[in-house]
C-alpha cells in the first residue's frame, strides 16, 4: 500500500469525525480543570506532556505497538485482558473499551476485524493498523496525536482557553509526540508501567463530580 494511502486511513481512523465518541471522554482532565490543577494553556501543555510521556498515554503507546506486532488471535486475547486489567479506575475501563469497541465496529467498513467486543483502545487501534500493514511509528504517531487533539478540545469547553492557544498548545507537544512515537516503536511489554499519579487520582475522583460535562 502505498503511503499516501497509509496517511489518508490514519486521518480517517483517528480524526475527531471517527465514531468512537472521543469527544465525550475526558481521561479525568475536567476533574484536573475544576480542581485548578490545569488554569490555561501553559498548565495543559505541561499536563499532556507528562501523559505521554510518562503516564497513559506512553502505556497506551507500548499496548498499541505489542497488538501492532501481535501473531495471532490469542496473543491479542490475551493482550486485551492485560490491558483491561492495568485501568486504573472504573472510568478509565469505561473510556478504553468503549472507544475500542466503536473504533473495531466502525473499521470493518475497511474490512478488518482482528478483534471483536468490548476491546480496550490501545489495543483495538493497533491491531487495525497491523492488519492493515501500516508501519508502526507512523501509527504511532496518528494515534498519539490523536490522544493529545482529544485532550486539548476537552481544555477548549472546560478551562476554557480559546481555539488559538488549543492549537498552540497541540504545535508545543509536536516535539514529544514524535520522541514518544519513535520510542514506543521499539518497546516491548516490558516498558509498560506510567506514573502520571495525579492524573490517575483525578480519574478516579471524576465521577463524584457534581456536574460533568464529560463521562471520564
Amino acid at each position: 500500500m502505498p503511503v499516501e494511502a497509509h496517511l489518508l486511513r490514519l486521518l480517517t481512523w483517528f480524526s475527531p469525525a471517527f465514531p468512537v465518541g472521543a469527544f465525550g471522554f475526558s481521561h479525568g482532565l475536567e476533574t484536573a480543570i475544576r480542581e485548578g490543577a490545569v488554569t490555561d494553556a501553559e498548565r495543559l501543555s505541561a499536563w499532556i506532556s507528562g501523559l505521554i510521556e510518562h503516564g497513559g498515554g506512553w502505556s497506551d503507546a507500548v499496548l498499541f505497538k505489542a497488538a501492532w506486532a501481535a501473531a495471532d488471535p490469542p496473543a491479542l486475547a490475551d493482550l486485551a485482558e492485560l490491558a483491561q486489567a492495568m485501568a486504573p479506575s472504573l472510568e478509565r475501563r469505561r473510556e478504553t473499551l468503549g472507544q475500542g469497541e466503536a473504533f473495531l465496529i466502525a473499521a470493518r467498513a475497511w474490512g478488518h476485524a482482528p478483534l471483536k467486543g468490548a476491546v480496550a483502545f490501545p489495543v483495538a487501534a493497533g491491531a487495525v493498523c497491523g492488519v492493515a500493514g501500516i508501519p508502526v511509528e507512523t501509527a504511532l504517531v496518528a494515534w498519539l496525536h490523536g490522544f493529545a487533539a482529544n485532550l486539548v478540545s476537552v481544555a477548549v469547553r472546560a478551562i476554557p482557553i480559546g481555539q488559538t492557544d488549543g492549537v498552540a498548545t497541540i504545535a508545543e507537544l509536536e516535539p514529544v509526540i514524535l520522541a514518544t512515537a519513535e520510542r514506543a516503536a521499539r518497546s516491548t511489554l516490558d516498558d509498560l508501567g506510567q506514573s502520571a499519579i495525579l492524573s490517575d487520582i483525578a480519574a478516579m475522583r471524576h465521577e463524584t463530580l457534581g456536574v460533568r460535562l464529560f463521562i471520564s
